[in-house]
């Protein structure tokens, strides 16, 4: 089971070397660091039926560390400042969207307010059933299930109707995820620090993307509402394939649908593409065909720089493949 979050770690800078030849901190690294003692006393100081119930580390991200109390509430505690705006987004819009979507969502029903013991609201929803994409080794059969999963996920998640409704307060692509000139810059400033750590081996292929990605345009589309982030741990999964639910709603914008269609070249290919865009059943044009592949392999390239800083082989090698995936036709 699983409920993390990485934020939008594309647009982060890179570390460097502070003064006199210190390396800077992770660009992840935590500003508020809750540990499982922390997390025990601050739920049981809001939420006193939860008061003495076990709590264990889930998972951590670049934006929050999610502990589970009870085996069954998943408390998102924001380790960075910058995460705070889409945690208010979170708190304020995932009960409208969960109720419209066919995957589960993280639904913030405890809300913990901050205090002299930690400064930012953080909160807790039910545990979805499940683990993240990148973690989970499936059949080919149990990736049609997922990719067909997911593409009536989007279909219903990028409905004009739904972005009139509860979209109208949403941010508008902040991060520019959907242009594809930005996302192929950042790309190869990526790939060159996965070169340089020796898990990376240019790919022709992949600078053929890049280069006609910095030639294009964003798609001209409308904006729906949109993940934002969508890659390889925000999908959840069941051992069978099947699609449970969608996690890590920090980046929840309105965007240019090609910005959650990322994830359609990063985790999928061959068969299981196919059934993914045809469960989406909306037109994906070549431009934002394009706009998707490249923030797939920026997505890929930050979440494999990630791992690899981390010590995380299995999502380094999810990573790696999606690096591939985002360039096979």
């Amino acid at each position: 089971m699983a409920a993390v979050t990485d934020g939008d770690p594309a647009n982060a800078p890179e570390t460097s070397d502070g003064p006199a030849g210190r390396t800077a901190a992770p660009e992840w690294a935590a500003e508020q660091d809750v540990q499982e003692a922390d997390a025990a006393a601050l739920v049981g100081r809001q939420f006193p039926d939860l008061r003495g119930a076990p709590v264990r580390l889930l998972a951590t991200g670049w934006d929050n560390t999610v502990h589970l109390v009870g085996e069954r509430w998943a408390f998102r505690f924001p380790r960075r400042a910058v995460a705070l705006p889409g945690v208010q987004r979170e708190i304020a819009t995932l009960p409208a969207l969960a109720a419209r979507l066919p995957l589960a969502l993280p639904v913030p029903v405890r809300v913990g307010r901050p205090s002299g013991a930690y400064p930012w609201p953080f909160w807790g929803a039910e545990l979805i059933p499940g683990r993240e994409l990148a973690e989970v080794d499936l059949s080919a059969d149990g990736r049609v299930r997922a990719a067909a999963g997911l593409g009536a996920f989007l279909r219903a998640l990028h409905d004009p109707e739904l972005a009139a409704e509860v979209g109208g307060g949403l941010p508008v692509d902040p991060m520019r995820r959907a242009d594809p000139a930005v996302r192929a810059s950042m790309s190869r400033e990526r790939l060159d620090r996965l070169v340089r750590r020796g898990v990376w081996s240019p790919d022709p292929a992949v600078d053929r993307l890049l280069a006609e990605g910095e030639r294009a345009g964003p798609p001209p589309g409308p904006a729906v509402v949109s993940h934002g982030d969508l890659h390889l741990r925000h999908l959840l999964v069941g051992e069978d394939g099947r699609a449970t639910g969608v996690i890590d709603w920090g980046d929840l914008c309105r965007a240019d649908p090609a910005v959650d269609l990322s994830l359609a070249y990063a985790g999928f290919d061959g068969a299981a593409r196919t059934a993914l865009l045809t469960a989406y059943g909306r037109p994906v044009g070549p431009g934002r065909e394009l706009a998707a592949r490249v923030l797939a392999v920026c997505l890929c390239a930050v979440l494999a720089d990630y791992a690899a800083s981390t010590g995380r082989a299995r999502l380094l090698a999810a990573s790696l493949a999606g690096l591939r995936r985002a360039v096979a036709r």
